[in-house]
């Protein structure tokens, strides 16, 4: 069984097959063919280190992802995430390789949020802004350059210094990246890329701009005001996860029937005429999207 370390499996992802492999995997967990039961949380004796499992299966792969998380790393040279990705045949049971599990989910987050612009932004992308400067941030910005390299993305941080840095720090890929400037043109997409527990954008919802809330994974997280939540059409990523994560929704009080699931719009297109706002809370399918980018199917 191969073993793929973080820059292995950076190089073994190129976003534009990944964002492939999501959308085939996106519309197979719709149909059922692919299953992810809940994630296992489960706390080590006596410390505050947690165990995390995430099992995903289909009718090609078995997948498995194991995580560590370890919040007494923060003071020492450690990550406090560590983990990998285990990926076995399904008609044989044979372990195939394993992936780093942190790289896998900045990878295949940031692609799920590229796969929600192509099929729910009402026209061409030339302006993004990104509403945050962390790891996430840097994987949106990889996956930006790779699919939408002549677009701009403006950085909005916690003060203009960070976002300046972080946009400096961003100079080895090939697409203009700057930070926001103060009364800017209206932007095509926006998306937020933190772990806020109060609003970060509340501007008035438009149609011609798709709104992305990537953060706010827990109930009390909030990035997007809920104006914009109330007042758009409601995709996620996952219809199963969403309603005890997607913190946005949650506080918005929205009507959970009249949210659906992103693998509705490879089928449907979205409303022209409406505000969409697409909430990104992540399961274990998406890791078996990665994994199938390198073990591809041959097509029935």
């Amino acid at each position: 069984m191969r073993h793929y370390s973080a820059a292995q499996t950076r190089e073994a992802l190129p976003f534009p097959a990944l964002v492939e492999a999501l959308a085939r995997t996106a519309q197979d967990y719709a149909d059922g063919t692919v299953r992810c039961p809940e994630r296992s949380v489960v706390p080590a004796p006596g410390g505050s280190t947690l165990l995390l499992t995430m099992p995903a299966v289909s009718q090609d792969l078995l997948v498995t992802k194991l995580l560590t998380f370890c919040p007494d790393n923060a003071s020492t040279s450690l990550p406090t995430i560590q983990g990998q990705v285990l990926c076995a045949s399904a008609r044989t049971g044979e372990l195939l390789f394993s992936l780093d599990g942190p790289t896998v989910t900045m990878r295949r987050t940031s692609a799920i949020s590229l796969l929600a612009i192509r099929l729910l932004a009402h026209g061409p992308v030339r302006r993004a802004l990104m509403i945050g400067t962390g790891t996430q941030a840097r994987a949106h910005c990889e996956a930006f350059a790779a699919l939408y390299p002549d677009s701009m993305l403006a950085i909005r941080g916690r003060t203009p210094e960070r976002a300046a840095s972080f946009c400096q720090q961003q100079a080895d890929l090939p697409i203009h990246i700057r930070p926001e400037h103060p009364q800017e043109d209206p932007f095509d997409v926006v998306l937020t890329v933190t772990n806020s527990r109060t609003v970060l954008y509340d501007e008035a919802p438009s149609p011609e701009c798709l709104v992305i809330g990537v953060g706010a994974f827990q109930p009390d997280m909030i990035e997007v005001g809920p104006r914009i939540v109330r007042n758009s059409a409601l995709y996620v990523d996952d219809l199963a996860g969403a309603p005890g994560e997607a913190g946005e929704l949650i506080q918005a009080g929205i009507d959970w029937n009249t949210v659906q699931p992103l693998a509705a719009a490879l089928r449907t297109p979205p409303p022209n005429n409406q505000p969409i706002f697409f909430k990104s809370v992540g399961c274990a399918a998406w890791d078996l999207a990665a994994c199938r980018v390198l073990a591809p199917q041959p097509s029935p």
